[in-house]
């Protein structure tokens, strides 16, 4: 558990902090970014970041987290609005072209964590795999009630078209690479009878 979990609700301080930092690691990457950077733009004290955070890899954990949180609730949301598998999936795929599309997408948060932590047993590494654990089995939980056929193999290829859009969204043209990928969706759905 992080410091700034242990007995205290957020702060608007660590609230500063987390944000600076979300902004900066996504846009910049999280190796490049010192926390002496993070304190200046967050406008706190050393002490009030680790009043907040055991160091940088606390609010590398906090920041991917809050990705967590906040794509765990998107699709949550997205479901609830269909009542057919294959509309839920549907639904949580276009909230993923919806952050493509959207101004300074620069790719999977994950993936780009991944790439700067390797190292399967790191801390980030292994936050990055739940993160991505979650996502397997909600395709592959959705994808099975599509169809007869075991959903694994649709589920894990879903997970690689997802990738892949999320990689090429920020080199490319993220409409295109949106309507791809949906189309993707869309043939592994019809592959599955749905």
């Amino acid at each position: 558990m992080s410091q700034s979990t242990k007995g205290r609700g957020p702060s608007e301080a660590r609230a500063r902090l987390l944000n600076t930092a979300t902004r900066i690691f996504y846009a910049e990457g999280i190796h490049s970014v010192g926390v002496d950077r993070i304190i200046a733009e967050a406008q706190v004290t050393r002490a009030t970041l680790y009043r907040h955070f055991t160091g940088k890899e606390d609010l590398v954990l906090s920041y991917l987290d809050q990705a967590d949180r906040e794509l765990r609730a998107q699709a949550g949301a997205a479901q609830a609005a269909e009542e057919s598998a294959a509309g839920k999936l549907r639904a949580l795929c276009r909230t993923i072209t919806e952050g493509i599309r959207s101004p300074g997408f620069r790719g999977c948060a994950f993936l780009n964590a991944a790439a700067e932590y390797p190292d399967p047993e790191h801390p980030v590494h292994r936050a990055v795999l739940a993160h991505r654990q979650w996502f397997l089995e909600t395709v592959t939980g959705l994808l099975s009630r599509t169809g007869d056929a075991p959903a694994g193999p649709a589920g894990r290829h879903l997970v690689l078209l997802r990738d892949g859009a999320m990689a090429s969204g920020c080199l490319s043209d993220p409409a295109a690479v949106s309507e791809t990928f949906l189309e993707g969706v869309e043939g592994i759905l019809r592959a599955r009878g749905a």
